[in-house]
């Protein structure tokens, strides 16, 4: 089977100008599905995947026409000063089930991850995070995942009717799901008002992250060395103020500004690591004078900057790039670790396997922030350092 085969072409007419796209802008730089499907032998580093499937949407019905008004605004923006190698592959067709549109797209991005290609998906309900998800079982490969949501996804199949994998429900199923590949997970623009106790006692029991929105207004930043640390991103457009981006049946007043999603999405982009990244949730019935699908194309455009602006300095090759630090704790003869990149000031960690947990390394290296090694400095442990502890054992 071929992955045209998954895949129904752009209608140009829908999404282009009526005179057509200027020479600097997207529309006419990427290689668009319009009659041949892109031949993706020639070299691509990007490909976008449009998928129509918002059945298990909750709430949310319509964000399966998404894909084509966020094209529409995207392919007007102008290229970056760097030369982009980007195919759009057009639209995943709805399959008859769910779980058919699910194993579409997962074999979509488990084979464009294969061939080193990032797939970036637009359209659709946030359920679709747990096929990109599998993609990565059908690789074999251990997962970081970080997703940008004000909830946790964790409610039961049964306030759904029984439906499995839904857009409030998928986090469940991929924590529960066997075998497992997710090694660490996060979530950014939590709101502790929509997140029950019991959630926040999963997320702590499982050493995962979880970042509430205020913690991180006003302070961006924060959020690097944990999106550095992905391997795919999922990102909820409802995570962003209604202000700002109100074409989502679901939008609530508060959340991330337009500009802090658009330096998320950057750092995304950045990340060395990430090779997969998903915009749900979009609906385009809620977006008035294209506001939400405008915002959602400049995301989308400073990821692609970040992409083309990596930096390729994940420690330690050649260690002649990077600089060690080592500090002691107070009271304890442990000595903590920390590198920091030459080329691009970015920080880590060293944390020990525990005695037998790796066969080819002493240590996992984790992205920190410089405060961490202040704090180590201090003499005290990094949170971070012990809670990444806890998930090596």
């Amino acid at each position: 089977m071929s992955l045209s085969d998954f895949f129904t072409p752009i209608n140009l007419d829908t999404i282009a100008p009526k005179n057509g796209y200027y020479t600097s802008q997207l529309g006419s730089k990427v290689d668009l599905y319009v009659s041949d499907f892109p031949d993706l032998e020639r070299p691509a580093d990007i490909a976008i995947i449009g998928v129509q499937e918002d059945r298990h949407a909750i709430n949310n019905p319509g964000c399966a026409l998404a894909p084509d008004y966020i094209r529409e605004k995207l392919y007007q923006l102008n290229e970056g000063a760097y030369s982009t190698q980007i195919v759009d592959l057009g639209n995943i067709r709805q399959g008859d089930t769910v779980t058919d549109t699910y194993f579409a797209l997962k074999t979509v991005v488990a084979e464009l991850i294969r061939m080193d290609i990032i797939p970036l998906i637009i359209g659709g309900g946030q359920d679709l995070t747990y096929a990109q998800y599998m993609g990565y079982e059908t690789l074999e490969q251990k997962v970081d995942l970080v997703v940008i949501d004000s909830h946790f996804d964790l409610e039961d199949d049964e306030l759904h009717d029984g439906i499995e994998t839904t857009s409030q429900s998928y986090l469940s199923k991929i924590f529960l799901h066997e075998p497992n590949y997710l090694f660490n997970f996060s979530n950014l623009g939590y709101q502790t008002y929509f997140a029950s106790q019991d959630s926040l006692r999963v997320m702590d029991k499982l050493y995962f992250d979880a970042h509430r929105l205020g913690t991180l207004s006003n302070n961006i930043a924060v959020t690097e060395p944990t999106i550095r640390n992905a391997n795919m991103l999922s990102f909820d457009i409802g995570a962003i103020r209604s202000s700002d981006a109100a074409a989502n049946a679901n939008a609530k007043p508060n959340g991330f500004y337009g500009e802090e999603a658009c330096q998320i999405c950057r750092y995304a982009g950045f990340n060395d690591k990430l090779t997969s990244i998903g915009f749900y949730e979009f609906n385009p019935a809620y977006d008035s004078n294209g506001q939400t699908a405008m915002l959602l194309s400049q995301m989308i455009w400073y990821f692609i900057d970040g992409v083309y602006n990596r930096k390729k300095d994940f420690p330690l090759s050649p260690k002649s790039q990077y600089l060690i630090y080592k500090t002691s704790l107070r009271h304890d003869d442990h000595e903590l670790v920390f590198v920091k990149s030459k080329k691009s000031d970015r920080w880590w960690m060293q944390v020990p396997y525990p005695t037998g947990g790796s066969k080819n390394e002493r240590f996992h290296l984790v992205p920190c922030r410089h405060e961490d090694y202040k704090t180590a400095v201090a003499g005290e442990m990094p949170d971070l350092w012990w809670r990444t502890y806890q998930k090596l054992t």
